[in-house]
């Protein structure tokens, strides 16, 4: 059976490829050079598909130009006058990165072409594409649903659109389930996943020798695969990869403790045990909260400050959750959940303790 694939040189649609090499499809490879910043990722594709054909896997591969009809679009990933958000997939500032309708706009020209080929050799085609819907509300157009409906307007639209169908292997899933795919189908065809993952970009914003930043949403979702598989990604970042791993378990740890109203456990937070001279501010937000004035070591396992900026105007609300009467602390600013108040702090102070998570904070050192 032919197959025609969205392929841009990231890891899922790489996986995608891999996935249908190995269950012998007749693969041509659509890459689009939509004006991305990450346009590096199409000298990643290319570099994976000479591999394939070393390895005696020949794929066509096609890169369209589209830059003159995307340049009308705006996104974080088009243009140059907004900066990559960098942070959790889940925060509101990564909708920057949504190109409007992308996914449609290929989706349509892969279906084209898929009824060229069944015009051209009276088959059957399947189009394939790497997208996941995971856990991305910030991505409609990697949801179920959408990929139903457009697949219903297609074929109302097209002759012989019985002999079309989508192939979408990894729409329920997510990165680890992609990764873990990608390995057990190289393994089956004894290829080398190394090779083919170092050749994969996933980062929005690589520097200009094309090492990933270890930042934006989709490098953290992609270090946090490979973590939870017990390894190591082979593609340059640039810092070492203990560090942007701790980076990408802090970044995951912060989006769960201050927009899930999770806490950090006790006596693991860097700003617990942590004496300089400076300001903490909201991580979020950057409004400024505490000083180290009023920070105190009170021994509980999370910062601890007797007193808040007289700025912060930070938001007091009645937490009843786990069995227990409590007053939840917040970001006036960006509503980010910092902790708890209680009644337990210094009395010279007025006797309260602000106990923080210290993902909830920033600090900027004092000069001297």
């Amino acid at each position: 059976m032919k197959a025609v694939i969205a392929f841009s040189g990231g890891m899922d649609s790489t996986a995608l490829l891999i996935n249908m090499v190995n269950n012998n499809y007749d693969i041509t490879c659509i890459s689009f050079d939509y004006g991305q910043k990450h346009k590096i990722e199409l000298e990643r594709a290319k570099a994976n598909i000479n591999y394939l054909k070393s390895t005696g896997h020949i794929i066509d591969h096609k890169i369209i130009d589209m830059t003159n009809s995307f340049e009308i679009f705006d996104s974080a990933l088009l243009n140059d006058d907004i900066d990559i958000p960098e942070g959790h997939y889940e925060e509101v500032q990564m909708k920057l990165t949504v190109v409007p309708n992308r996914n449609g706009i290929f989706s349509s020209i892969l279906y084209g072409y898929a009824i060229s080929l069944v015009n051209k050799y009276n088959c059957e085609v399947k189009i394939g594409l790497g997208v996941h819907s995971g856990d991305h509300a910030i991505y409609p157009d990697c949801r179920p649903k959408f990929y139903e409906s457009i697949n219903k307007s297609f074929a109302l639209g097209n002759w012989k659109s019985q002999n079309v169908s989508f192939y979408l292997p990894y729409i329920d899933t997510d990165k680890k389930y992609i990764l873990n795919d990608i390995m057990t189908s190289c393994k089956i065809l004894n290829i080398d996943s190394n090779i083919i993952l170092k050749n994969t970009l996933t980062s929005y914003n690589p520097d200009h020798k094309g090492k990933s930043s270890g930042k934006s949403g989709s490098d953290v979702e992609r270090i946090l695969a490979f973590n939870s598989l017990g390894l190591e990604d082979p593609i340059e970042y640039i810092k070492p990869w203990n560090e942007v791993l701790l980076d990408a378990l802090d970044t995951e740890l912060r989006h769960h403790v201050t927009r899930e109203n999770g806490t950090e456990r006790a006596f693991t937070g860097r700003y617990d045990k942590f004496s300089l001279t400076g300001k903490y501010s909201c991580y979020n937000c950057n409004k400024l909260l505490f000083t180290s004035e009023m920070k105190y070591n009170s021994g509980c396992g999370w910062p601890a400050f007797h007193s808040e900026h007289d700025s912060a105007n930070i938001l007091r609300i009645i937490d009843a959750s786990h069995g227990m009467k409590r007053v939840e602390v917040r970001c006036s600013s960006c509503d980010s959940h910092l902790g708890h108040v209680f009644e337990d702090g210094p009395s010279q102070f007025g006797g309260e303790r602000y106990c923080i998570n210290s993902v909830s904070l920033d600090f900027e050192e004092e000069l001297k």
